[in-house]
């Protein structure tokens, strides 16, 4: 009866550290729900263009879209007649996924997750602030004149 015990128990942490191999587990996608808000109001009808270093998405917002996961920001270009709003999300890596890659792969997993970006997930919902078009056009002018690269 013990050994059934052992066994069960091997095989109960065995599958929960395989469940953190983003590799094996995950989906190279994502799916974003992006809304546009303007003086605390949700506008509707918002064309917004998503990038990041795997491509390159369009929604209409309020909306979804499925996006390639990477290391690397996702930039948002979101326009509509009169305002805009540009803005970048960091992506971030689960650590649920890095401690069963490290266990289960000796730390290759963790390379070739955050090589393919399987193992980092940008917030599922985005909210994004539009203002007027100038002040976004104005602001970005004046922040790459100061040396910052904004999108």
């Amino acid at each position: 009866m013990s050994q059934i015990l052992l066994r069960s128990a091997c095989m109960a942490a065995l599958a929960a550290l395989a469940g953190g191999c983003a590799t094996l587990s995950d989906s190279p996608q994502q799916q974003l729900e992006v809304h546009a808000i303007l003086d605390n109001r949700e506008l509707a009808g918002v064309g917004c263009v998503l990038e990041n270093d795997a491509g390159r998405w369009f929604v209409v917002a309020p909306g979804r879209v499925t996006v390639d996961r990477s290391s690397e920001p996702l930039r948002i270009d979101c326009r509509r007649q009169g305002v805009a709003a540009r803005e970048e999300v960091r992506s971030r890596f689960d650590t649920d996924k890095l401690i069963g890659n490290t266990v289960i792969s000796a730390g290759l997993g963790y390379y070739v997750d955050r090589r393919s970006g399987a193992g980092f997930s940008y917030p599922a919902i985005l909210t994004v602030l539009m203002r007027p078009s100038e002040a976004v056009s104005g602001e970005t002018a004046a922040q790459a004149g100061s040396g910052n690269v904004v999108f």
